[in-house]
């Protein structure tokens, strides 16, 4: 979430998150025996760390406006452990600090998308062709087993990586399989199989973020950006999401964003982007767009410095393979498969640690597709 622009303007959006910030370090100052009488043994020397960032004037923790979001839905006996799970997030790759697992698990329902965006990997042929071996389905069975290594161990956990997650049919069976067992479980989606049903199924899992994909407010745009799209059907099912959520989840504290890809600011206005999705959720974003159509034959970025991905998630595919990121989306980097071994062992593994000492190496500029990444 490092390159979100929220579409609010950027004096309003400092005072609101200095105003949020201070609200939850009251709320933590407040409530501070009962918040710390829910840390675990092993958080404690991060929740000194959290304590210090929250009353640090000099160097305050950064809180996004969706982080701020996201800890206000915590009630106070889990609240330490979220904020010691960001700590973790924002300050472990910086810090170049290991644990036995990563701070975020990306998990891949599938790696099948109905739409080709002009500015995603899925228009490379040696991705979207069946014949090359990268389509597929992730099984109901290895979808458990993933969430029964990591409960406990990993609370931030994302749906999404090359596909489309809403296409796997055992979706439902999923969500429900991870209800209740992360802190943090977010979905990305462009929507187009948003039915009233998955709607339903979504909000009864209680995902924490459910992240709608959308470029601009206005259909013509939206649609040559995002090709294969249906600017109407988008936007009527993410209408029927909201309405659900209002009518038959009213305590529901699963929080909706639509972010888009600002891939061309002469087309793409922010503010009938605004406009148009503002009244449908909770936030908007924008995401800087990043040139990874393909990275495999591009010219070398500029970025010299190590990548923050490898200390901060992994991105587990359909079929098990582990891959550092999801601009290598061909898997050259592929560090192993959790049919064979561990999350934790792969966390740690010897191909793991010889990318993180390449790029701390300055050796970044021989490594493909690390070389044409934009990444930090």
């Amino acid at each position: 979430m490092e390159n979100n622009q929220y579409l609010k303007g950027e004096s309003i959006l400092k005072i609101n998150l200095n105003l949020e910030t201070s609200e939850l370090r009251s709320r933590v100052m407040n409530n501070l025996a009962e918040i710390e009488s829910s840390i675990i043994t092993t958080d404690i020397n991060i929740w000194q760390k959290v304590k210090e960032s929250l009353n640090s004037l000099d160097k305050p923790w950064p809180l996004q406006q969706h982080v701020l979001m996201e800890a206000r839905n915590q009630n106070d006996i889990v609240l330490a452990r979220y904020l010691c799970a960001r700590y973790r997030y924002d300050f472990y790759p910086k810090q170049q600090i290991l644990d036995e697992y990563p701070p975020c698990v990306q998990i891949e329902p599938t790696s099948i998308c109905n739409f080709r965006c002009v500015f995603c990997f899925q228009t490379d042929i040696k991705l979207n062709k069946p014949n090359q071996g990268h389509m597929g389905q992730m099984t109901f069975e290895m979808f458990k087993s993933i969430v029964d290594e990591i409960e406990g161990k990993v609370d931030f956990v994302t749906l999404a990586s090359r596909g489309e997650p809403l296409l796997n049919k055992k979706l439902p069976e999923m969500l429900a399989y991870a209800k209740g067992k992360f802190l943090g479980l977010k979905i990305n989606t462009n929507a187009s199989h948003l039915t009233d049903e998955m709607s339903r199924v979504i909000l009864d899992s209680g995902v924490s973020t459910v992240v709608f994909s959308a470029d601009a407010g206005d259909k013509d745009v939206y649609e040559s950006l995002r090709v294969n799209g249906n600017f109407d059907k988008v936007m009527s099912n993410i209408s029927k999401f909201n309405q659900i959520r209002k009518l038959e989840f009213s305590n529901s504290k699963t929080l909706t964003r639509v972010s888009g890809v600002l891939f061309n600011p002469e087309k793409q206005d922010m503010s009938s982007h605004r406009e148009a999705w503002e009244n449908l959720v909770d936030q908007v974003a924008f995401v800087n767009y990043l040139p990874w159509e393909n990275p495999y034959d591009s010219k070398p970025s500029e970025v010299d410095e190590p990548c923050s991905d490898l200390w901060r998630r992994m991105f587990i595919w359909w079929d098990g393979k582990v891959n550092p990121c999801d601009v290598d989306y061909l898997s050259w980097l592929s560090v192993g498969n959790v049919k064979v071994h561990k999350i934790s062992e792969l966390w740690n593994s010897e191909g793991y640690s010889s990318l993180r000492k390449s790029h701390n190496d300055n050796m970044r500029k021989s490594i493909t597709p690390c070389k044409s990444c934009f990444v930090k």
